[in-house]
């Protein structure tokens, strides 16, 4: 199947790349969806159908493989994959992707791929698709989003192109972008690139160049249109001021020379496709892209994608760049670009040579899985560096693990548990119906209230990825419940005939605390809250959060109530 192809300053006489089936060709020009660019024509199709067939679709950042995963890349994973077991337990269908970049030697790239796959299974993250961009699958979806910007919509021009170049970024900066610097040993002076820190040197060479700059009204219009398109609100702040003060084209590709490792620009041997278009395309290569039957839309496939989690180093890349690239393929932009901060120690960013990078491995190794999960999610900083806009510190210590592990889940939740299910209290584990339904004390209503409107609270800042917000939110309750069960001891009335109904009344107030978090702290915890789920009777499918209702489901006939499993009621031991 011959062409001629007329693109820039060259004319390619060229075969169709096999990839390019004839299905998929029309008059010589590739098909792509017929989605008009931006997000609100994808979100009334997505809005229109049922909560429950909706497939989500969520990603991690893309990891470059140049050293063994650390603290951060936990967070970043964990974050992706609490929300993933938050919608699913609204009923929500998901498809998540851990994706995985690229760094030259194949052995190397190996190994480090498998060093993230081994901490995302340690960690208990529950990712659809694993993906690498030395994926066959990934080729051949790189080259056919190539064609579409290239040969189909001509956003894609060949030139020559100089600037500041960062080879550990992968990026070319403008004279406004980097920043002098002198190395105080050598007394050396040379160039940064101001937003990484990487060292910059003056590069010219040939390549092909991304009409970047034909985006920049069109970006503005997204993200003015799209409050939420970029969170938090200081992240969407600094993309609008990037894109504010100007693009200028982009080189998106590399001297073969130069760059040996890589997708090659077809057509041209001696051009390396730009890592961060490559890179970036592989949100689309999980999805089956490019789609087989043109009849079925972007949505049928899960695009695009309901967040991209990634830490806010590579905001311009997902913001800027990829909602760009998007844009000139005529597909659906992303519904929101999530951009955590980075965990600091003794507010000072984690690296190599300073020493003090935490091995996520260890730590769970020290402290358990679903305790770190709990402490990164808990104490993770979203807004900023200093957690000033969010009151939260972003400092990893193990002083603030082992503090909200004795806090929080021993002194809170375990120790509601194990006073439920007391031998002294409760000796043949009862858990009864709520024998004061009709009740006027304040403080069972008190707590009832807080306990009612628990679910939608910690389901609004789940949703906006407030998880720690969420957290919050579930232990103020939590304790709540153990202040009410103080407050009547209940260790004094056991021996009281006249005192059961008050009795039962503080320990079923205890009990459904307990299974009302439980189930809410599922996506966070998930091993441990089926088993503390187990220890209060809560029978498999009856975890759905639909079920986190106050008193919901228990057995009408208040003389078959629920029973505390035998099983040790100590669900968060003690150092």
């Amino acid at each position: 199947m011959e062409r001629v192809w007329n693109y820039g300053n060259r004319a390619f006489d060229r075969a169709l790349p096999r990839y390019l089936t004839d299905s998929l060709i029309v008059n010589g020009k590739a098909r792509c969806d017929s989605w008009s660019y931006g997000f609100r024509t994808c979100s009334r199709r997505w809005l229109n159908v049922p909560a429950k067939d909706r497939l989500l679709y969520i990603t991690t950042p893309i990891f470059y493989v140049n050293d063994k995963p650390h603290i951060g890349h936990l967070h970043s994973a964990l974050v992706a994959d609490c929300l993933k077991r938050f919608f699913e337990l609204r009923g929500h269908r998901i498809q998540q992707a851990a994706v995985k970049a690229k760094k030259p030697m194949q052995v190397f790239c190996d190994e480090a791929s498998q060093r993230f796959r081994d901490l995302f299974d340690a960690a208990n993250i529950q990712y659809t698709t694993f993906i690498r961009t030395t994926e066959k699958r990934h080729e051949k979806a790189v080259c056919f989003f190539w064609v579409i910007i290239t040969l189909d919509r001509h956003y894609v021009m060949d030139g020559i192109h100089e600037g500041w170049y960062s080879i550990s970024d992968e990026a070319f900066y403008t004279e406004s972008e980097v920043s002098n610097v002198t190395d105080s040993k050598s007394g050396e002076s040379y160039k940064i690139a101001s937003e990484t820190g990487k060292r910059v040197e003056w590069t010219q060479e040939e390549n092909y160049k991304f009409r970047l700059s034909e985006f920049q009204e069109r970006l503005l219009h997204w993200l003015a249109t799209e409050s939420n398109a970029v969170v938090p609100s200081n992240r969407y702040n600094e993309v609008k001021s990037w894109i504010q003060t100007g693009l200028s084209d982009l080189s998106v590709s590399r001297s073969r020379s130069r760059l040996n490792w890589g997708i090659r620009v077809p057509d041209d041997p001696e051009q390396t496709i730009y890592v961060w278009l490559d890179a970036l395309i592989n949100y689309l290569t999980v999805t089956g892209y490019p789609w087989p039957d043109n009849s079925v839309s972007a949505a049928d496939h899960g695009w695009p994608p309901h967040v991209h989690i990634i830490g806010k180093d590579i905001s311009r890349f997902h913001a800027v760049y990829w909602p760009a690239f998007l844009m000139a393929a005529n597909l659906p932009l992303p519904r929101q670009v999530f951009a955590h901060s980075h965990w600091t120690m003794k507010k000072m960013k984690m690296s190599k040579s300073l020493g003090n990078v935490i091995d996520p491995l260890q730590a769970m190794d020290k402290y358990g899985v679903d305790a770190i999960r709990y402490y990164l999610m808990r104490d993770g900083g979203i807004a900023d560096d200093s957690g000033k806009l969010i009151f939260i510190p972003t400092d990893y210590s193990e002083q603030n693990i082992q503090f909200r592990y004795k806090k929080d889940l021993v002194g809170q939740l375990g120790n509601l548990v194990s006073r439920s299910a007391s031998n002294t209290l409760n000796p043949k584990l009862l858990i009864p119906q709520n024998p004061n339904n009709n009740s006027s004390n304040s403080d069972d209503l008190a707590l009832r209230d807080k306990l009612q409107s628990l679910p939608d609270i910690v389901a609004e800042h789940y949703q906006k990825l407030n998880l720690n917000k969420g957290l919050a939110a579930i232990f103020d309750t939590l304790a709540e419940a153990n202040r009410h069960f103080t407050i009547y001891e209940p260790w004094r009335l056991v021996n009281d005939p006249s005192q059961q109904d008050r009795l039962n009344t503080s320990l079923f107030y205890a009990a459904e605390s307990a299974r009302i978090a439980g189930i809410l702290l599922q996506p966070v915890m998930p091993t441990k809250m089926s088993r503390l789920l187990s220890k209060l009777g809560v029978k498999p499918n009856e975890r759905t959060w639909e079920h986190a209702k106050f008193a919901h489901g228990w057995p009408a006939d208040v003389n078959t109530p629920r029973m505390f499993s035998k099983e040790s009621s100590v669900i968060f031991p003690k150092f």
